[in-house]
């Protein structure tokens, strides 16, 4: 994997937040294992002076932003709704001068100005990390691909819920979208 300019490469960071972080059923890694990787690629980006964006998701105690529920296996949060901190990014990960994204939805860009702010930076290649694969991470890698954007998706950053689901979406679908690596090789060009 080749060095990446520094001004034209953004550490997208999907979801890593107390609600999701602390699944138990997260594989094949833990959410502490990705969180460490997260923050390990965020020093050596911001080290670089390239941005670091912090996505996290979270609906109205009523659900009523979510996404339409009419699908044969709507997604359901807990009775009383989600705790107050469900939505809170993870402590020790935001540092000043990141990005943060507050989505509605699994991927980053719909409803939000990620691709604003990206663009206005002179953002060309995203690199993602993050919980879900196969859900925030694989559907923000799509839509950044269809938003011409060079994606690069770190496979030891990212974990969901099953080792199936994650292989299968770095075995089918990340690939025809993305570059595939892992966080040793991410480097970033001296200025």
């Amino acid at each position: 994997m080749p060095a990446f300019n520094p001004r034209e490469t953004a550490l997208v960071l999907i979801d890593l937040q107390k609600g999701i972080v602390g699944m138990d059923h997260l594989s094949p890694r833990t959410g502490p294992e990705v969180v460490q990787t997260g923050q390990a690629l965020a020093e050596k980006f911001r080290a670089a002076g390239a941005p670091v964006v912090l996505v996290h998701v979270g609906f109205a105690p009523d659900f009523a932003d979510a996404p339409p529920q009419n699908v044969d296996a709507p997604l359901s949060g807990p009775p009383g709704g989600l705790p107050a901190d469900w939505s809170d990014l993870v402590d020790n990960l935001q540092a000043p001068g990141d990005l943060v994204v507050f989505k509605r939805q699994w991927g980053a860009f719909t409803g939000t100005p990620l691709d604003q702010q990206l663009r206005r930076r002179g953002i060309r290649t995203i690199v993602l990390a993050g919980i879900a694969t196969n859900f925030g991470v694989e559907s923000t890698a799509r839509h950044a691909w269809e938003l011409d954007y060079d994606v690069v998706v770190v496979e030891d950053g990212c974990t969901t819920m099953s080792a199936e689901l994650h292989e299968m979406a770095f075995k089918a679908i990340l690939p025809r979208i993305s570059r595939i690596t892992d966080a040793a090789s991410v480097t970033l060009a001296d200025n």
